[in-house]
């Protein structure tokens, strides 16, 4: 899509009452307009960008308008994380984007990818960073099941990365979850950590998915789907017309009763649905609620 058409794509989401933004890929940072795109987009939205980290240093100034950025790294070892990332340097430029931007007044976090190949350590990795004043999102280890028509695709089953010890998964949720009492920068919130905690130690979903209500997916051609798994289903500009169709609403339905994937991000926008789910995450982040509070309070006053 050209700029001019995010930019009306972005007016559609606004009107229908979206209060976040994420400008995920791939990497964002690879449009030539991207600077443009999030100006616009952080006057209206909670905008959240993510990147590799190997052009934020580069799109430094871009960056500033945005409320959130996340540099993806999954671990403390160099070259581990080159490894996984299959890109030699690729540590070196991660830890340096959130440095320099952490350094420049930017709301930077970083984002590891929770998998059997880093559990280990993602307690230390948490205290590693929030004790430097850098805040941790997470993202899960998962791939994408069989099917047809998907929006885009992410990856396919790898033995390496999944999680096999059940019970060390929960004892790590168990451990955020107490040092979300200590210090700040531990962004998950509780019932995203018992729900993870009950789905490795017995296989129980205690959210159902809210595809198409809670969150959706849009690609770089403007097509819309209630996540990435699942096939397009209206235009970006056709949302407002179609939102509240018999259609749509035979699709949430089916969504609902969906349980073959276990990516993180649509757990916790299905666990956090709606304004009520964002004043949850408030109480939740009390440690980290003035700047969620601040972002969240001037989106709401605009929808």
């Amino acid at each position: 899509m050209p700029t001019d058409d995010v930019k009306k794509g972005l007016d559609t989401l606004r009107k229908l009452g979206v209060i976040e933004i994420v400008l995920s890929g791939g990497n964002p940072l690879l449009r030539d307009d991207i600077d443009e795109i999030i100006e616009y987009a952080s006057r209206f939205f909670v905008t959240t960008v993510y990147d590799n980290g190997s052009m934020a240093v580069e799109k430094i100034d871009a960056l500033r308008n945005a409320d959130f950025v996340a540099i993806s790294l999954d671990t403390l070892d160099e070259k581990s994380a080159d490894y996984m990332k299959g890109v030699p340097g690729a540590w070196k430029k991660a830890m340096n984007a959130i440095e320099t931007l952490h350094g420049e007044g930017l709301s930077v976090g970083v984002s590891p990818t929770i998998s059997r190949f880093n559990l280990h350590e993602i307690v230390d990795f948490t205290k590693f960073f929030t004790d430097r004043g850098v805040p941790v999102w997470y993202c899960l280890y998962w791939y994408d099941y069989p099917t047809e028509n998907q929006l885009f695709e992410i990856g396919k089953k790898t033995d390496e990365f999944g999680i096999t010890d059940g019970k060390a998964m929960a004892m790590v949720c168990d451990k955020l979850i107490e040092m979300k009492r200590e210090r700040q920068g531990v962004l998950i919130t509780d019932k995203t950590l018992v729900a993870l905690k009950q789905l490795f130690l017995n296989g129980q979903r205690t959210w159902r998915c809210q595809a198409l209500k809670g969150f959706f997916m849009v690609d770089h051609l403007g097509r819309v789907a209630g996540c990435h798994c699942n096939e397009p289903v209206a235009s970006v500009f056709e949302l407002p017309e179609v939102w509240d169709s018999p259609r749509f609403e035979s699709l949430r339905k089916k969504y609902n009763e969906c349980n073959r994937c276990a990516y993180l991000c649509y757990i916790f926008y299905s666990l956090h649905t709606n304004v009520s789910g964002n004043l949850e995450i408030i109480r939740d982040q009390w440690r980290n609620a003035k700047s969620l509070f601040t972002k969240t309070q001037k989106n709401l006053s605009e929808t």
